[in-house]
């Protein structure tokens, strides 16, 4: 069977994105141009346009393209900005935000997703101005500041670090709380927090709560 991904990813747009709120033009424009099967398992091609997330191996799951587009929507990317992604995973948010700012710096703790999404980024002829290290961002560090922070993965709390990499104005995307009602946030520069939605993703790596005991 022949799969439309074109109609596909116009059904996505207009059933699942813009119902949940996410109206930015740019945003909307990224999401229908931009070929989000070439990012996934070619046994999970079918399953690229669904509202579901999608496993990317390593125990690794793609967010859901709802979640996506809130994400890039809260961002509010703009085409002079430099963005630091926590969480490389599949490579396609990284296109899309390379696709809307000037600069991407993503990282990904594992190596093998880390050269995949390369691969994908440079088949799909996407992502020059995206880069790619495979690093752990807990303990990572640089001197470097940023206009925009994605964090792909929950955090139970959000490491300080995180907001320090933040220039002024700047903005950090970042889901936290504890399974199974998890928060995502918008944090600014000055720090102010802005309350988007409720979702439910698994951990970054190192990130999760502690385990607790019960007697």
């Amino acid at each position: 069977m022949t799969i439309d991904y074109s109609h596909a990813r116009e059904l996505m747009v207009e059933q699942q994105i813009r119902p949940w709120d996410v109206l930015e033009i740019r945003v909307l424009d990224v999401l229908a141009r931009l070929p989000r099967e070439a990012f996934v398992a070619e046994s999970h091609k079918a399953l690229a346009y669904a509202d579901i997330e999608l496993p990317l191996g390593f125990g690794q799951k793609m967010m859901k393209p709802v979640i996506e587009g809130r994400t890039l929507q809260a961002l509010d990317l703009q085409p002079g900005d430099e963005v630091l992604e926590i969480g490389t995973g599949s490579g396609y948010l990284s296109a899309c935000m390379g696709e809307l700012a000037r600069e991407v710096l993503s990282l990904e703790i594992q190596p093998e997703l880390a050269t995949g999404a390369r691969a994908r980024l440079d088949a799909a002829g996407l992502g020059n101005n995206v880069r790619i290290e495979t690093a752990d961002a807990l303990t990572w560090d640089t001197e470097r500041r940023f206009d925009a922070i994605c964090v792909t993965a929950a955090v139970d709390t959000i490491p300080s670090r995180f907001t320090q990499w933040l220039r002024p104005g700047g903005r950090l995307f970042v889901i936290r709380g504890q399974s199974p009602v998890m928060e995502a946030v918008l944090v600014k520069a000055d720090g102010s927090t802005e309350s988007l939605f409720e979702t439910d993703i698994d951990y970054l790596r190192g990130a999760a709560p502690a385990p607790q005991f019960q007697l």
